[in-house]
């Protein structure tokens, strides 16, 4: 029974810390531009030609 008392709090501070970090990721701007980070990946920039081998 005294684990309870010690796991409640924790659990309440962990979902507030995890709260926290989304709520900063919104105001920080990491959800802006979803689909312009998707399409990047798919994009061929390699400048320089690979060596011969």
């Amino acid at each position: 029974m005294n684990v309870i008392l010690f796991l409640i709090p924790l659990a309440l501070l962990m979902s507030l810390i995890g709260l926290g970090a989304f709520i900063w990721s919104l105001r920080s701007g990491q959800y802006d531009d979803l689909e312009g980070e998707a399409l990047r990946i798919l994009e061929d920039d390699d400048d320089k030609p690979l060596a011969d081998r």
